[in-house]
């Protein structure tokens, strides 16, 4: 095996990974996400794991919500709301809507937070992901009224601790001329238009939640509203079976002359009420507002100190017009935008959006004349550290180059010592960032293959790298691998962090395959144009 470590020298690396997170953020994902991520890619694979899966499962979820709660609208009842529940708990296809509404809505807050969890270990928060994030922090607390309103719906003993532990607070607010608690302190009971209104809020605050969700994705290119079939088809079984076999109980009637000894808690959305019923309203309104004020910050404060995103830029000169760099940008930072200067080259020009540029450098990979790209990482600067790297690393026709993502496995030394054979490390960023010609380079410099190691689809931290990686080795897109290319020494496969064993037997398979082909001539006299001028043709 070769002993060039992973990370030994610059020489090594096309442009290591960008720092996206704070240092304490490393110790939430090596003691709770990294533990958790290994457990679901034992049971299900990287490729079904349920936690790279979290935010279209929320959609999922929700959009059940949606539909069994207008059908339960249809038996609800302002003036006899626990009635009309229990009578739509006692029929057959009643019973099993209400229980699958319930199981979803706690579904959808459970797949929320492992979302947000997601977020802030892989330092998804600042920049221009900071609108992401704040929209979703709106959208989490649009989801908690849902669910507290549809608590209180239902007028049980639980329902009943929701509302008067919630006016409590509100009284604390200056916004109604008259306290809330008052209603629930009546000899006649609670008036009819406290139902009606909060029936009212129950149906109208989802529609905020469609105008923050279209705010919450709209900083991305063709966001994934759907997980993959078989994750979908799975989901909705558990939520079926739920239903069937362990029914939503009803808890008893609302007293307000009583104070039921104990009350059901549905964890998801009524975890502050043990809290709240033993501090004072001061001090429960108290912690909600660090709360809110922390999650809110977070931007500011979850942020990797005295960095600052390098946006890519574009070389005009060599720019075609093609749009293909446009097309892949994960997050629409770039624009066709009509050129300032006349040229036959192209009527238009990318145009990147520094506000909206994460500095992933899918751009680079896209652009065949190699003009567009984050500082130091266009295609022509990975050429030139391409070619500084084998001038250091003197290949031999047997070794296999390993360009592992820097996000990923690419930092796991692990993968090349189980894997074995004769391995070179050549560290990169996003996959989705690297250059064809590099891989060419590299095969016609002397190595008999490239092991292309990226994340999964669904966990890749600029969303689309492998993606796009995969349509220009094999499917033609620009800057696609030429066919002049064999192939066959090419292979792109995808782990994710706690995957090594796996990766190293799927690199070790690959240096047998190589192994089998033969040496090929090496071509040490390659000229490599790292300037890509446009031809004379297409100048004015």
């Amino acid at each position: 095996m070769n002993d060039i470590p992973l990370s030994s020298s610059a020489t090594s690396r096309a442009h290591p990974a960008i720092v996206t997170r704070p240092g304490t953020a490393a110790g939430l994902d090596r003691w709770g996400w990294r533990p958790a991520d290994w457990l679901f890619n034992r049971v299900f694979g990287s490729k079904w794991s349920p936690l790279y899966q979290s935010g279209v499962l929320a959609v999922t979820f929700l959009v059940v919500t949606l539909v069994t709660g207008l059908y339960l609208f249809l038996f609800y009842k302002v003036g006899d709301p626990y009635g009309s529940v229990a009578a739509i708990d006692r029929g057959l296809v009643g019973g099993f809507m209400r229980s699958v509404h319930r199981y979803a809505a706690d579904l959808a807050m459970v797949a929320v937070a492992l979302h947000a969890l997601k977020m802030l270990v892989a330092g998804k928060t600042w920049g221009p992901r900071a609108t992401t994030w704040i929209s979703g922090i709106l959208l989490v607390g649009t989801l908690l009224i849902c669910g507290w309103t549809g608590l209180i719906m239902a007028w049980d003993v639980q329902g009943q601790l929701v509302a008067i532990e919630g006016a409590r607070i509100f009284d604390l607010l200056p916004i109604f001329s008259e306290p809330i608690g008052r209603s629930f302190a009546r000899a006649e009971g609670v008036p009819e238009s406290f139902f009606f209104m909060n029936l009212f809020l129950h149906l109208a605050v989802p529609l905020g939640l469609l105008a923050l969700f279209w705010l919450h994705v709209t900083r991305v290119a063709r966001p994934c509203l759907r997980p993959p079939r078989g994750i979908e088809r799975y989901a909705l079984g558990i939520l079926v079976a739920g239903a069937i076999l362990v029914p939503v109980p009803l808890p008893p009637e609302a007293d307000l002359l009583s104070v039921p000894a104990e009350v059901p808690l549905d964890l998801f959305y009524a975890f502050w009420l043990p809290v709240a019923r033993n501090v004072s309203p001061g001090v429960h309104l108290a912690l909600w507002s660090i709360a809110v004020v922390g999650l809110f910050s977070v931007p500011w404060w979850w942020r990797p100190r005295g960095f600052e995103i390098a946006a890519s830029h574009v070389d005009e000169g060599s720019c075609t017009g093609c749009t293909t760099c446009y097309q892949d940008c994960p997050y629409d930072a770039i624009n066709m935008v009509d050129r300032e200067v006349p040229s036959r080259a192209s009527a238009k020009v990318a145009r990147v959006d520094p506000a909206l540029c994460v500095s992933c450098g899918i751009c680079s990979g896209s652009c065949a004349p190699m003009g567009v790209g984050p500082p130091g990482r266009t295609g022509r600067e990975q050429l030139r550290a391409a070619n500084a790297f084998l001038e250091a690393a003197a290949l031999r026709p047997s070794d296999v180059v390993l360009v592992a993502c820097g996000n990923g496995l690419g930092t796991a030394p692990a993968v090349l010592d189980a894997a074995g054979g004769s391995i070179v490390p050549y560290e990169t960023g996003c996959s989705g960032s690297v250059h064809t010609s590099v891989i060419e380079l590299l095969l016609r410099r002397g190595a008999g293959g490239v092991f292309l190691l990226t994340c999964p689809g669904r966990d890749c931290l600029y969303r689309e790298g492998p993606k796009w990686l995969h349509e220009r080795v094999y499917n033609d897109r620009e800057a696609d691998l030429r066919d002049r290319v064999d192939k066959r020494r090419v292979r792109i496969a995808s782990f994710s962090r706690t995957e090594a064993a796996a990766a190293a037997s799927a690199l070790a398979a690959f240096c047998d395959e190589v192994a089998a082909l033969g040496e090929k001539p090496v071509e040490h006299e390659v000229k490599i144009d790292l300037e890509c001028e446009v031809p004379v043709e297409l100048v004015v």
